[in-house]
């Protein structure tokens, strides 16, 4: 059974000394993890083999990426995608990926994602977080979205750390680190992604482009477990829309398994959304390849439906149809 893992992890030795040094003052215990995004490689693709992932959709592990200039940050990111590029022509047939525009000069942006689609390799655009605290609905974004739908090609939002007034507000004054965990893996990433689709579709940035495809990781970062209470809460209200909140992740969002390996999320993600909305991540280096092997393993899924879940979904968003074996 072939697989697609779609969030999976790496960053440049020139993207990590703009943004957060040159590693020197890594601790012990994350140097290995550093090691791991760094392998654009033979050690990287020794890790697929070992946990049967047949292709990686690469993501740029954007932290710190939103404290360059404007400038700074789309040279730096330019730099990334041609590095990548390159990393991708060594090993075609198992490593793709999503450029990540410099959303801080939306119009070079704009021209970036046009550029990297087409170079070999690139499916798409990922994007982290909120730049300079605004949310994708505000409307100097909206050209790359638009440029997006129009290239036919996904966006997917990923997790990054909170502006800094929500992580004073929500997440300071605990103790050790927990403030620090709290505000990203351990809650506070999941909300802030399922607050930034929910403002996408009630901006009506979906309405307005109904053929955007949109992914978010982490089974749906809640909303699955969420939607019978929003949907109820919030379309009544949303008089302007065209479509219920429920229609519009049905019909333009896409969820991915990363770094959740439970089945209970899973089972909720797929009977609210459907196993076509589904796909297969990792999450890799911050989760072992081996850890989303031995999960698929406890689904008891049919042939046909596991198919979907680790290749079909993905290689027809991501237009890899014929790849598969």
């Amino acid at each position: 059974m072939r697989t697609i893992a779609l969030e999976e992890h790496f960053v440049t030795r020139d993207f990590q000394k703009a943004t957060v040094g040159d590693g020197t003052n890594t601790p012990p215990n994350m140097q290995h993890l550093q090691a791991q995004l760094l392998d654009l490689g033979e050690g990287r693709i020794r890790a697929m083999d070992e946990g049967g992932v047949d292709l990686q959709v690469l993501s740029l592990a954007a932290m710190g990426v939103d404290t360059l200039s404007p400038a700074d940050q789309t040279s730096v990111l330019r730099g990334v995608h041609d590095e990548l590029a390159s990393a991708m022509q060594s090993h075609p047939d198992r490593l793709k990926a999503f450029c990540t525009p410099a959303l801080k000069e939306p119009a070079n942006a704009v021209r970036e994602l046009e550029r990297t689609l087409k170079l070999p390799g690139f499916v798409g655009m990922i994007v982290d977080g909120t730049t300079d605290g605004k949310f994708l609905d505000a409307p100097e974004f909206f050209p790359v979205l638009e440029a997006a739908e129009s290239l036919d090609v996904p966006v997917y939002i990923h997790p990054a750390p909170p502006p800094e007034p929500v992580k004073t507000a929500y997440y300071s004054g605990l103790p050790g680190d927990t403030g620090h965990l709290l505000s990203i893996a351990g809650w506070g990433w999941h909300s802030e992604t399922a607050i930034h689709i929910l403002r996408l579709i009630l901006a009506g940035i979906f309405d307005k482009l109904p053929k955007l495809q949109v992914i978010i990781g982490h089974m749906g970062e809640g909303i699955p477990y969420a939607l019978a209470r929003t949907n109820g809460i919030l379309t009544p209200a949303s008089k302007h829309l065209k479509r219920s909140i429920a229609e519009t992740l049905q019909q333009q969002v896409h969820v991915t398994t990363s770094g959740y390996f439970t089945k209970p999320p899973f089972d909720c993600a797929r009977e609210v959304l459907g196993l076509d909305r589904l796909m297969y991540s990792v999450d890799y280096p911050f989760s072992p390849n081996t850890k989303g092997k031995e999960f698929l393993a406890t689904l008891n899924l049919s042939e046909p439906d596991l198919a979907q879940l680790t290749h079909t979904n993905a290689e027809k968003l991501l237009r890899l149809q014929g790849i598969s074996t």
